[in-house]
Parts: structure tokens; C-alpha cells; sequence
């Protein structure tokens, strides 16, 4: 059967509340032939995000509509390998008691895009094999700081990495970190790997048909805008991470697939 995930608009919810209308679901699930897999439930925005097995759409709201009432607003088909890759799990969370209901997992992600410039170029100046050392040298670069920094690699592009973090804070950090060890790879390396970085954060699923489609688009976006060794933020990035003196406003742009001009960030660390 396919796999979807819903989004619930819950204001006022509690963890308590949002794990109650779970237990209904799994209570009920064997009736229609769906399986409910696991929750992530976001207290400050009031939203929660359901991964559920099941034939279809209909099927899907038909047991939300009759265990508890609580509706998604929209559901989108996703890969199990997919939601695995972003958010690192896909089973129950454990348990939570009352005090610590802030420690769930609010299903929000930081996604980063790493880019070699000039990765074309160098192909066609070094020859493959010399490339494929230096693409081997930015995979083990980046990999490094994904894991110092609770990151998780999404996918391989090419000539670059898609990866997701728990919260814009250790994406931020992940990115400084990056360019940090770039830096001494060619303060000593023969032949230099310049990186553009980008990145965005939000939800699963978000006016999108795709799991963090609008989210994803962005971070691309931003991290074809940067220059060589910079990195760009967006403003929901620079929002939530709190530290003003960390980045410096750059233009409004206008960036390809986004109808309206985008405030775009630079890190100044």
C-alpha cells in the first residue's frame, strides 16, 4: 500500500492530547486495513504530522473522522525511504512523561545544500578521475561535519549534498563548519574545492505535493545564488536562529520556481 503523511492544525493541543488521538487511531486502524506508523507533534505551532500506511487518502481520514474528529488539512504521498532520509525515524516515538512532552520531535527540519563550483569545469580541465578524487575529498569533508553536527544526509547530487538537521542552529553551525574545513583543505591541497552552501527549514508537509517540497526548492535556490565560499540563509533560517550579529541582510531576489522576490541572508561566520 502507499505511504502517507498528514498535517493537523492543533492549537491548544498538548503531547498528551496528540499521543490520546494516536492510541484511537491504532485502536481503529484494523477495521479500515491501515496502519498508523508514528506521529510528530510541533507544541509551539500547534501542528501534528501522522505517517500512515494505507490505500488511500479517503481511507486515511475516514479513521481520523471516527477515532477522534481531528481532520488533516492536507496529506501527501511519501516514501518510506524518504521520511526515513529527513527525519531519522519511522516508528513510535517513546513514551514522554507529562514533563518533558517538550522533547518530542516537532517533525520541523533545516535542509542544506552543498554545491562544488566549477564542478563542470574541473571535469573537463582534471579528467574524471581526478575529479572524482576531489568529489570523494568534499563527500568526506562534508560527511565529517554532518556528523559533529546531528546532520543527516538526504541524498548525493552529484557534485554536492542534500542534508537535514533537527533545527536551524546545528544547520547554521554544520555550514560554518564546512566552509571552516574547506578552508584549510585548500590552504594545503594542490587543487582547491570552492563550496556554495544554502539553506532553508520547515515542515514535512507544507503547501506542497512532496515531502519538504517548498523547503527543499529553496535551499537549492539559495545555495545556486551563492558565491563561492559563501553561505545564504533564508529569513525563516535566520529567525529562528536567534543570533542577529551571526548574518548580514543581503537583497530582495528574485529566485527561479518563487512568484514573489525572496529576503535572502548571508553568514557572516
Amino acid at each position: 500500500m502507499p505511504i502517507f503523511m498528514d498535517r493537523h492544525d492543533l492549537k491548544g493541543a498538548t503531547a498528551a492530547d496528540v499521543a490520546d488521538a494516536h492510541r484511537k487511531d491504532l485502536e481503529l486502524q484494523d477495521q479500515y486495513g491501515v496502519r498508523f506508523l508514528t506521529y510528530w507533534f510541533d507544541q509551539a505551532r500547534g501542528t501534528t504530522f501522522c505517517l500512515i500506511d494505507s490505500p488511500d487518502k479517503e481511507t486515511a481520514q475516514c479513521v481520523h473522522r471516527e477515532a477522534h474528529g481531528h481532520m488533516a488539512g492536507e496529506v501527501v504521498e511519501v516514501s518510506l525511504a524518504a521520511v526515513e532520509a529527513f527525519l531519522g525515524r519511522i516508528q513510535d516515538p517513546p513514551p514522554q512523561p507529562s514533563s518533558a512532552s517538550n522533547s518530542l520531535d516537532p517533525g520541523r527540519r533545516a535542509i542544506l545544500f552543498t554545491d562544488i563550483v566549477g564542478s563542470t569545469e574541473m571535469t573537463a580541465r582534471l579528467g574524471d578521475r581526478l575529479a572524482t578524487e576531489l568529489i570523494r575529498a568534499h563527500d568526506s569533508i562534508v560527511r565529517r561535519c554532518l556528523s559533529a553536527c546531528d546532520g543527516r544526509e538526504v541524498k548525493h547530487t552529484g557534485d554536492g549534498i542534500m542534508a537535514s538537521f533537527p533545527d536551524s542552529a546545528r544547520g547554521v553551525d554544520c555550514a560554518i563548519r564546512i566552509q571552516r574545513e574547506f578552508q584549510k583543505y585548500n590552504r594545503n591541497g594542490s587543487e582547491p574545492i570552492h563550496v556554495r552552501i544554502g539553506l532553508d527549514s520547515g515542515e514535512p508537509v507544507e503547501d506542497s505535493n512532496d515531502l519538504f517540497g517548498a523547503t527543499v526548492q529553496l535551499a537549492a535556490r539559495l545555495c545556486a545564488e551563492a558565491a563561492p565560499d559563501q553561505i545564504l540563509v533564508s529569513e525563516t533560517i535566520c529567525r529562528e536562529h536567534g543570533d542577529a550579529a551571526l548574518f548580514k541582510r543581503a537583497e530582495q531576489r528574485q529566485l527561479k520556481g518563487f512568484a514573489a522576490p525572496v529576503g535572502v541572508w548571508s553568514v557572516c561566520g
